[in-house]
């Protein structure tokens, strides 16, 4: 079997599909006995050009092991589902397993979020007592 990286962008008003989507790809790669050694959803991201009208779309990686007819049955059902906008298949010399860059990029912005309302929220063991005395 070989390994393959998947990266699809589902239309926005949509979003709330991608969950059903997923199990419906996950179903049919493991149906098959093949696996899936990666599955991370990046959420909802601004395009770089517009497709069809539409600014943002809903991104979704998957790292699978497959054979190469169940890669032709997913590239089916990406061409015919309305809602896949993009799909990109690409062929992979190993299964990756630790997290994408994309993810990593989205935590470390999720933190800095994090500290910095932190920051601007005071910390209520930080009041003095002269404080509340006053």
């Amino acid at each position: 079997m070989r390994h393959y990286e998947i990266v699809f962008l589902v239309h926005p008003d949509q979003s709330g599909q991608v969950p059903a989507m997923v199990e419906r790809y996950r179903g049919l790669v493991t149906q098959s006995g093949g696996k899936v050694h990666r599955s991370e959803d990046w959420g909802r991201r601004q395009l770089a050009y517009s497709i069809s009208k539409v600014h943002k779309a809903h991104y979704f990686l998957l790292n699978i092991e497959c054979e190469k007819a169940v890669i032709d049955e997913l590239e089916n059902a990406f061409r015919y589902n309305d809602a896949v906008l993009r799909s990109l298949i690409l062929k992979r010399p190993r299964a990756i397993i630790e997290p994408s860059p994309m993810l990593k990029e989205g935590d470390h912005k999720l933190g800095k979020r994090k500290d910095r309302s932190k920051a601007e929220s005071p910390d209520a063991s930080a009041i003095s007592e002269e404080e509340i005395n006053s």
